[in-house]
């Protein structure tokens, strides 16, 4: 018997929008799409800490760490310089405090991830208008 959580329908739904604004969407859109579902899924991930569910949390973790691996996977280190080698270090820093979260349940590395990837958003956001 599988357990029901009352999100699943919402976060099927989610997702079908997040695949919604995915497939429109132009480079810099796409970041924001991903930098929004990597948010909701340490806010999940938190949660699953905070509930004890660590078998959810294991799951929430590791798709955060494949989203900020695609994303740094996705730099142009070439043509970049400074800014795209200061996102990768960015990029690889959260991931080695998702894996710390992942063994210590520390809620405070975890927001302190959530505070980062909260202000790059804001500055994607920024790229993203800047170009329309």
């Amino acid at each position: 018997m599988s357990t029901y959580y009352p999100n699943e329908s919402y976060d099927s739904y989610r997702s079908v929008d997040l695949e919604a604004r995915a497939a429109s969407a132009s480079p810099y859109e796409l970041v924001l799409v991903l930098m929004d579902g990597l948010l909701d899924e340490l806010a999940r991930a938190r949660g699953h800490i905070e509930h004890k569910r660590y078998q959810q949390k294991g799951a929430s973790l590791e798709k955060c760490m494949n989203i900020l691996n695609g994303l740094n996977g996705a730099l142009d280190e070439e043509g970049g310089g400074e800014v795209v080698q200061g996102l990768s270090r960015l990029y690889e820093y959260c991931i080695y405090r998702i894996s710390d979260v992942s063994v210590t349940l520390s809620l405070e590395g975890l927001d302190e991830v959530i505070n980062l990837l909260g202000v790059l958003r804001e500055g994607w956001e920024g790229v993203s208008a800047a170009r329309k």
